[in-house]
């Protein structure tokens, strides 16, 4: 019988916000699966929260950070297959993410050709990065009838959502700091940013404005902007 491919978020950085769920499948499974580039950090994360999976098998997948459009596409068809063999083989697979399985997650792409091939799939949400900020910023994100906006800091249009009425959360926003901050000082909002870097991280920093941020900041930087 074949496997079946899990997508589980581990959510931002502390093991101690795994879900039980994901806990218990990356404690069953046979393999565990994650991005050969970056530093590993869901891995990291799910070692810290799960002792058994340190001795798991892993399969490093080469899924480059690029917008070629058919790097991207030959790097996740290749991936698909390398996990679609595993499961031919009947091992439950965990791909490890993250964050939340849902948001801004390699694993989407990589679930829907998995699928395609007939392999069954199942998504394991984990802790969105910007409920943990916000809660490391003490602060709510939203409330009563403000909108609250997630935006890909370093993509075209992000500039333009800056003026939307709400709450603006801008993800993974330290190798596009440069452009967002001068988009935001436009918009007179350097006050009215907050940010939290590696949050849940060894290497976690909270910034109260924009300006005490700007300058070097890890990929995993997520800023909160206020109305």
């Amino acid at each position: 019988m074949n496997g079946k491919l899990y997508g589980v978020g581990v959510g931002p950085g502390d093991p101690e916000l795994v879900t039980l769920k994901a806990a218990r499948l990356i404690a069953g499974c046979d393999r565990l699966a994650f991005p050969s580039s970056g530093d590993r950090v869901a891995y990291t994360i799910a070692c810290g929260a799960v002792p058994q999976a340190a001795q798991k098998p892993v399969l490093e997948l080469e899924l480059p950070m690029t917008r070629d459009a058919q790097a991207l596409e030959y790097s996740r068809q290749q991936a698909a297959e390398q996990l679609a063999a595993c499961l031919e083989q009947g091992e439950q697979v965990v791909f490890l993410t993250i964050g939340d399985v849902s948001i801004y997650s390699t694993y989407t792409y990589l679930q829907t050709l998995v699928r395609r091939m007939g392999y069954a799939v199942e998504m394991v949400p984990g802790v969105p990065s910007f409920c943990a900020v916000a809660a490391r910023l003490g602060a709510p994100l939203v409330e009563g009838g403000t909108p609250l906006h997630l935006l890909p800091a370093s993509y075209a249009g992000t500039e333009q959502a800056l003026d939307w009425p709400g709450t603006k959360v801008l993800m993974k926003s330290g190798r596009s700091l440069e452009q967002v901050a001068q988009a935001l000082h436009r918009r007179g909002l350097g006050d009215k940013t907050q940010a939290v870097e590696q949050c849940g991280l060894p290497g976690e920093q909270v910034y109260g404005c924009l300006e005490a941020l700007e300058g070097q900041a890890h990929y995993l930087t997520t800023l909160v902007v206020t109305d």
